[in-house]
């Protein structure tokens, strides 16, 4: 049940004439449009982005900070006593959906990619934030996702069918939130229209790509991280993703990285395929305005180190493209935080 300035958000339009999917276009629009949605959404929009370099914050600093980051489709639950800070970025027409408890201060986060893995993602980030409390409140942020298509008609009504990704993520995520039996109070809906700028091409883009989270307060910030802080082992994480989808025991499900209890990241074993490997070598091949148009769902969106990322994934697939050379054994791998707030490898095993 989704819950908003305290009190069960009832959606007034909700006839049961309507589809299913008319459903949840009225139930997004009207949470969106409710006055204190708004006024947060407004705040959200003022907060100046954070950026987040590892290697200025870890430099000087003596208090360091302990930061988890997660890529898409991942999703990471942390305790307030050991680590300060999670977010995620890169979001263009995917969602960062972050759900703390208030009472304990555990937050999940997960960077929501598909429709397909809401259900069952949101199951597992409520696994350890209700810490058995099934009245727990809950406090929930969305940030991510921008009207890549016109969701509104000339008349100025929701389209019951809406194509582009975001607004059938978002739709999903707030229909299943409000389905479910668990206490959601709806703090930031930072999504589709409230996050929508045109370029300097007027093309629409998202004002923020991503979110960070003091673990301590539930304070929510817009905030972009830099390569030294989206880690640890950045190139391997990114490539589950793409294997992920060739792997059925993680379909529908978020990939975990990050255990809770020990503060550690542990990269489950994946394999890739040759198919794969065929289909890196010829992408690789295509000119950069290509790639664009070829590997984003939102080509006039993407950060500027986009198509870096994507050659530089390519890279390493073509350098291995036996993946048990990066799980020898099918072993995960291993990383520990150091003192300083870093992660450090295990290096039983390396390729």
């Amino acid at each position: 049940m989704i819950y908003v300035d305290g009190v069960p958000f009832q959606n007034e339009n909700n006839s049961s004439s309507l589809s299913s999917s008319s459903k949840g276009s009225r139930l997004i629009h009207d949470v969106m449009n409710h006055p204190v949605i708004m006024l947060a959404s407004d705040s959200f929009k003022n907060l100046e982005e954070r950026n987040v370099n590892f290697e200025e914050s870890h430099s000087e600093s003596s208090k360091k900070d302990r930061y988890v980051y997660i890529f898409q489709r991942e999703c990471a639950t942390v305790k307030p006593s050991l680590v300060d800070f999670v977010g995620t970025d890169e979001a263009t027409t995917c969602v960062g959906l972050v759900i703390r408890n208030r009472k304990s201060g555990m937050t999940s986060i997960a960077h929501m990619d598909s429709p397909k893995i809401v259900d069952m993602g949101i199951s597992q980030m409520l696994s350890l934030v209700l810490e058995d409390d099934i009245d727990a409140e809950l406090d929930v942020h969305m940030v991510g996702g921008y009207e890549d298509v016109d969701t509104k008609n000339a008349n100025g009504g929701v389209y019951a069918k809406p194509e582009g990704h975001s607004f059938p993520l978002c739709c999903k995520l707030v229909e299943t939130l409000q389905k479910r039996k668990e206490n959601f109070h709806m703090k930031t809906l930072f999504i589709l229209g409230h996050n929508t700028k045109l370029d300097a091409q007027a093309n629409t883009c998202p004002i923020f790509n991503g979110c960070l989270v003091n673990t301590s307060t539930g304070s929510i910030f817009p905030a972009s991280f830099n390569r030294t802080s989206r880690c640890p082992d950045e190139i391997v994480r990114r490539i589950r993703v793409s294997a992920s989808f060739e792997d059925s025991s993680w379909e529908g499900k978020l990939l975990d990285t990050y255990e809770t209890e020990s503060d550690r990241f542990v990269i489950a074993p994946c394999c890739w395929t040759m198919r794969l490997i065929e289909i890196v070598w010829e992408l690789n091949q295509l000119p950069d305005e290509d790639i664009l148009t070829t590997c984003s769902t939102s080509p006039t969106a993407e950060g500027p180190d986009f198509i870096d990322n994507e050659r530089r994934i390519w890279e390493y697939l073509l350098k291995y493209p036996d993946w048990n050379r990066t799980f020898p054994r099918r072993q995960p791998r291993f990383f520990e935080r150091t003192a300083n707030g870093n992660w450090k490898k295990w290096l039983i095993f390396s390729p």
